[in-house]
């Protein structure tokens, strides 16, 4: 069941990029931002409930897909680029094992504990 998990969390990384083609932005811009999303840890250096809640925020598939829906109707790319930026980048995490946060720790995701072996 894990790797089947794994395998759609792939192909919404795969649906992330071909979303991203026709917004005619360089490849290398969406590499560039590709991490983005991790600046929600910065949340952490607060206390673990306001870490997890900023982690989640940017890591939140619904966020996404509302930005993306809200850029392809407001006709603005960037905020398309956004959504699939997050996406992506939650898709990836996803594959090895980076899930949403509880707020007791950085380790405790809905995915299980970030360092057991799965």
């Amino acid at each position: 069941m894990k790797n089947l998990l794994r395998i759609e969390e792939l192909l919404f990384f795969g649906l992330a990029l071909a979303l991203f083609i026709p917004l005619e932005y360089p490849g290398w811009l969406y590499a560039a931002f590709f991490l983005a999303p991790d600046l929600g840890m910065l949340g952490y250096l607060w206390n673990p409930r306001v870490g997890a809640w900023t982690y989640n925020l940017l890591h939140h598939k619904g966020i996404a897909i509302t930005l993306y829906i809200l850029g392809t109707l407001m006709k603005l790319p960037q905020l398309q680029f956004a959504g699939l930026v997050i996406l992506g980048h939650s898709s990836v995490d996803r594959v090895f094992g980076y899930g949403l946060k509880f707020t007791d720790s950085f380790q405790n995701t809905h995915l299980g504990t970030i360092g057991r072996l799965n």
